[in-house]
Order: C-alpha cells, then structure tokens, then sequence
C-alpha cells in the first residue's frame, strides 16, 4: 500500500467494527456469530473484502443448519450493517443490494403521517372508554408525536422524570441503556400537566399506584406488549388505511414522522442537514448514527429535497467565476 499502510485483514475490520460497535452500547450476540461465520466462509476462499456475489453465497449456503428465507434474511442484514461502516475505510468494499433479501423480508418504507392523519387518530381516541382510556391515548399519540419517543420509552415514562417547569423529560430506560434529556414544548407541557390532574382524580387520594405517568384503568403500568391492539381500534376508527407496499400504521409511526418531519423542515429552511444528523440522532436515542441516515433513503421526499440541495449547491458553484 502507498506509504507503507497495511491492509487489514477481513478479521481485523470485523473484529475493529464490533469493538466500536460494543463501545457505543451495543450488545451484538447474534451479529457477531453471524459476522465470524461470514469471515470463515471468505477466508476459506480467500477473500479479503467483502464482496456483493460472496455475501449472497454464504447467506444462501447451509452451515450447520438448514437455510431459510428467514436465516437468509439474517445473514445478509449482518453483512450489509458491516459493510457500510467498512466502505467508509475501504471505498473497494462492496455492499450486498437489498433486491437480494428474500422478497417478503425486505424493508417496508415507514409510514410518515400527516397533520391530518395525527389529528384524526388524536379525535378517534373518544371511542375508548372509560374516558380515561381514551384521555391516556390522546395525551400519549400528542407526546409521541411532538418527541419522537420510542412507545415503549413513553409506557416506562415516571412521573419523577418529567420536569413540566424545565420542560424537560428524563428518558433513563431507553432501548440500549443510555440515558437522554428531551425538551417539550409549552404546550406539550400543558397537556402533560392536565392529564397528570386527571390521572390523579383516576387513582383517588391516597390509593396506591404506579410512578409511570401513564396508567391503564387498572391503575397499573401500561404494557408495551398490549399497545398495538388499542392502537389498531384508533387507526380504524381514524380510518387511515394502508398504502400500497406499507404495513398498516404503526405508533411507531409517530417516532418515524417526527424523525422525518424534523429533517424536512431542516431541509426547507436551508439548514446543513448533514451536520444535525447527529443532534436529531442524539434526540432519538440512535446509538448508531446509521439508523438516523435510514431515513434518508426510506422517505422519497427527503431524497428529493437531498437532490435538490445538491443540485443546487452545484449549479452555486458552477456559476461562480473562475479564480
């Protein structure tokens, strides 16, 4: 190599990857046997980069266990997550294309919704009853809507983590272990603080209950486990259907609409979106700044306002006179 630089060997960069993927929180059991087994299979035939024909190969090849669309599936996410931090160090490393995922196990775009679509689900709540019920969900679609939460974040939620006065909400559970502050807007504020006086009416004086700020009629924590089937009721009654090539609307739309909204508006306004990514990637609790880039790609209005930003700057620089 030029300078006297040597080439890492495939076992080196993986064994470099999962090092700084692990320092960042992850845990990476599961990808990490699958990586190891990839390595084998390309050391076996002496590759020293990831190729797009090898992965496909290995993904698709039983070892020690019969091959599935599922396990196939599996083993191409694994080199695909690889090898996009290893292409930024080696421009040579080739990422395998997702037409190569079994046609079932490819990604579905999110579902990104609209003011309308968020104030229909937020009326449609006033089909739950008690009235409670149906205060619980309206206060917690606004509060992920206006955040960008995680629902499980919002189902773990304590009161002692809401500071109404700062603005600020704590988040200490969060999907890998890190801790994060997210600031709440006035008026996302204000509702919190009326539903905690109603959730305080609901519970009665001095009857114990749980420290979550949301609680099911039971007076008890609400289970992530059992959000989708209420949400589903909402979704219908809202009568938001599926687009073509979508899984129905998820609450983890809500996340996905505010992570996407944010960087539209970014875009609109003129901002470098590229230097926020990491701030709104902190926001969210992304410990992979790669999940946050995803959007990019998954969401054809922030691809054509990306291609419109680059055109842009380049007919900017085209007409600048010549030094």
């Amino acid at each position: 190599m030029a300078g006297g630089t040597v080439m890492k060997t495939l076992r080196e960069n993986v064994t470099d990857y999962l090092a700084t993927r692990r320092a960042l929180g992850f845990k990476l059991e599961g990808l990490s046997k699958l990586l190891w087994s990839f390595v084998e299979f390309c050391e076996q035939r002496g590759a020293t980069r990831v190729h797009n024909d090898l992965a496909v190969q290995w993904a698709t090849t039983p070892i020690k266990v019969p091959v599935s669309d599922a396990l196939i599936a599996r083993r191409l996410d694994a080199v695909r997550i690889f090898a996009r931090y290893q292409h930024a160090l080696d421009p040579l490393t080739q990422i395998p294309a997702e037409e190569h995922r079994p046609r079932r196990y490819r990604p579905k775009p999110p579902n990104i919704l609209s003011q309308n679509d968020i104030c229909a689900l937020l009326a449609a709540t006033g089909i739950l009853e008690p009235a409670f019920k149906a205060l619980t969900w309206r206060t917690m679609i606004g509060l992920l809507a206006a955040t960008g939460l995680r629902p499980g974040e919002a189902c773990r939620l304590a009161v002692s983590d809401v500071n109404l006065a700062g603005g600020v909400i704590q988040v200490l559970e969060t999907k890998f272990g890190k801790s994060r502050l997210v600031f709440i807007h006035p008026s996302t504020a204000t509702v919190i603080a009326d539903y905690l006086q109603a959730r305080q009416a609901w519970v009665g004086a001095g009857t114990h209950s749980s420290a979550t700020v949301f609680l099911n009629t039971r007076r008890a924590p609400i289970s992530p486990d059992r959000l989708n089937a209420t949400f589903r009721e909402i979704v219908a009654a809202a009568g938001l259907a599926t687009a073509p090539g979508h899984r129905p609307v998820r609450l983890h739309d809500l996340r996905h609409t505010f992570a996407v909204t944010t960087m539209i508006h970014w875009y609109r306004d003129g901002h470098d979106v590229q230097a926020r990514l990491p701030l709104l990637s902190t926001w969210l609790g992304h410990v992979d700044p790669a999940s946050t880039y995803w959007y990019l790609q998954a969401v054809p209005e922030l691809l054509t306002l990306a291609a419109d930003r680059l055109d842009n700057a380049a007919q900017t620089s085209a007409a600048k006179p010549a030094p």
